[in-house]
């Protein structure tokens, strides 16, 4: 067999190859659909919709707090008999001061909800990067399971030249008893491969929203830095995990200095009015200050605030953990990327090696100088180092990516997947400013909570 020949058949093996119809599925359009499909992704961008309430939560205790009271008694006395008494108040209160514990709220709800928006970057790179790997994985299989059918037809070749040469004498029994037990083994292959077709189709299905049809082979690697000192460096800058406990010790900080807050006094401004009809009618109205001082609460208020001081220093910590997680993870991602390269190289000599030892032996066995058992399994050796060589390429694509995430990259903005993006300051600006119902920005609030009702 030509070197060209050879160059041919390892090109027909690998992912690389260009595509068969012009509606084939790629990359980029998996990676579209699994961002506009992902339950995942809707699931984590509600609760951070549900952060941003938070932020209006902690605003409202800067408002005026108005309640109103209605009551209606029946009372009986010896002396006067049954009375009904009805009475209707409206209260208003509004903080003065509070050592800006309420502010400090504030603020620490509004880093608590950058935090959940890093968290929701994670997501949206573990949905990519699982789509990647259901596609390369189902092209590795249907690869894979083109082997098989290949090595099948090889086998069952080699089954009809040996019971041809024993019909003539020139093989015994045992040769055509060990090609048919070869060729059994062949079809539990193929059955194999068609099995674990089938299961990562369903694995694509779960992770792209939709069955693969025809995917087009992945002919480019994501760009990625020169090296792995360059890529620890970009993930120290972009990780999501690093931005997200980064978010979290301001948050705790500021829920720190809100809580030594609490053991100061806080003053408030109180007014009331009031309507009462039992026989006749009484009005009363109030206005006042009302000044409150924590003097003893049974070691509570201590407590809350050395609570506080320990979370600070346990997410302080955890960014120093987080931040050698992240590092551990580019390199491991690296190194599984090299391996894989190596594998890819490896393998391909493997195949040419053994595509010449498979044509040799089966020349020899024809002539007698090599048994029937020989040729099958240098047929073997050859099915197996193109299976290693296409499971190797599919490592190459899954381990490039797996980069490309530890990076904190593997978002739709960085791939430039033309998809609508998801603004989580949208929802943010509306809510963050807790209005009411009836009011213009409250009817704002509404709409995009419809434009979000998918289910």
């Amino acid at each position: 067999m030509s070197r060209r020949f050879l160059n041919s058949a390892i090109l027909g093996l690998t992912l690389s190859f260009s595509p068969l119809l012009a509606s084939a599925e790629t990359l980029t359009s998996a990676l579209t659909a699994a961002y506009n499909n992902s339950n995942l992704l809707e699931q984590s961008r509600a609760l951070l919709r549900a952060q941003d309430e938070g932020v209006a939560i902690a605003l409202s205790a800067l408002r005026p707090q108005v309640n109103g009271s209605a009551s209606l008694t029946q009372n009986h006395t010896s002396s006067v008999g049954d009375t009904l008494t009805a009475t209707v108040g409206l209260t208003a209160e509004v903080l003065l001061w509070d050592a800006g514990r309420s502010k400090l709220s504030v603020e620490s709800a509004k880093e608590a909800v950058l935090a959940v928006r890093s968290q929701l970057v994670q997501q949206e790179q573990a949905v990519l990067l699982q789509a990647v790997n259901a596609y390369v994985q189902v092209l590795r299989d249907q690869r894979v399971l083109e082997v098989r059918q290949s090595n099948l037809r090889l086998i069952t070749q080699e089954l009809r030249a040996a019971r041809d040469r024993f019909e003539v004498g020139e093989v015994t029994r045992t040769d055509v008893a060990q090609a048919e037990a070869r060729l059994a083994f062949g079809r539990g292959e193929l059955a194999d491969a068609q099995g674990q077709l089938e299961i990562t189709r369903e694995l694509y299905k779960i992770a792209v929203g939709r069955t693969p049809s025809k995917l087009e082979s992945i002919s480019d690697l994501p760009r990625l830095p020169a090296n792995l000192v360059a890529a620890k460096t970009t993930a120290r800058q972009m990780s999501p995990e690093i931005e997200q406990i980064q978010h979290e010790i301001k948050a705790n900080e500021l829920s720190y200095a809100s809580t030594k807050a609490r053991t100061r006094p806080s003053l408030s401004a109180t007014s009331g009015v009031s309507h009462s009809d039992f026989g006749g009618t009484s009005d009363s109205a109030s206005i006042g200050l009302s000044l409150n001082v924590p003097i003893y609460q049974g070691g509570q208020l201590s407590a809350l605030v050395r609570q506080a001081l320990a979370q600070v220093h346990a997410s302080k910590a955890q960014l120093n953990q987080q931040v050698l997680s992240v590092e551990q993870g580019v390199g491991n991602s690296w190194a599984q990327l090299a391996v894989a390269r190596a594998q890819v190289a490896s393998t391909e000599r493997q195949i040419s090696a053994a595509q010449t030892a498979f044509d040799g032996v089966r020349e020899e066995a024809k002539l007698g100088a090599r048994t029937t058992l020989d040729a099958l399994d240098a047929e073997q050796d050859l099915s197996d180092a193109r299976t290693n060589f296409v499971v190797a390429q599919t490592q190459v694509y899954s381990a490039a990516y797996s980069v490309l995430a530890s990076m904190g990259l593997l978002t739709a903005d960085n791939l430039k997947l033309n998809v609508e993006r998801y603004d989580p300051s949208d929802y943010y600006k509306a809510a963050s400013g807790a209005p009411v119902p009836t009011s213009k920005a409250g009817k704002k609030l509404d709409r995009i909570l419809q434009r979000y009702q998918k289910n």
